[in-house]
């Protein structure tokens, strides 16, 4: 770093360059990371180095540059803040991310459930069985499965409300 030649610009950024240490100690407490309080320094030396022509207006040079280093600490600190609460952390992110994949108990309580409806459709007569399976796998409608069957439709409602029923009692009969 060069220090400019004038003399009041260099009392101020001489009073800095005696005072860097401490400084530099007194921002990384303030701000608890060796990086912020080193930025904090660098944007210190650039601010005293801009305001050159003004510095004899200064009464007290080192309360002058710990009040800027201090205001400088103060910003970066906050836009670290700003960034962190931005940002998500990796724990953050692996939460976010669902398993749709069922677990291994789920997938066994699911499998023993498939095969007990399986054996309650087994156990139903054909036409009311094949009533349902059209309904709620093929989704067809009343009319649909009347003609397939070759049934009337109050006959289909029958038949449905028939299995509902027959598969409905077979798991309450499970629990």
């Amino acid at each position: 770093m060069s220090i400019p030649s004038t003399d009041h610009s260099e009392d101020l950024l001489s009073v800095y360059l005696r005072q860097l240490k401490w400084l530099r100690e007194m921002l990384k407490k303030r701000t608890s990371s060796h990086e912020l309080a080193d930025d904090a320094l660098q944007e210190t030396w650039l601010r005293l180095s801009k305001i050159q022509e003004r510095s004899s207006e200064v009464r007290d040079h080192r309360a002058f540059i710990m009040r800027i280093a201090n205001n400088i600490a103060i910003d970066l600190l906050r836009k670290e803040q700003r960034h962190h609460k931005a940002c998500l952390s990796d724990e953050e992110i692996l939460q976010a991310i669902a398993d749709t994949a069922p677990t291994p108990e789920v997938f066994a309580i699911d499998r023993d459930q498939l095969r007990q409806l399986i054996y309650a459709l087994l156990q139903l007569p054909e036409k009311p069985r094949k009533a349902l399976l059209l309904a709620r796998c093929d989704l067809l409608t009343h009319y649909e499965i009347a003609r397939r069957l070759g049934v009337s439709e109050s006959m289909v409602a029958r038949y449905l409300a028939q299995a509902l029923r027959h598969c409905r009692d077979h798991f309450r009969t499970l629990a």
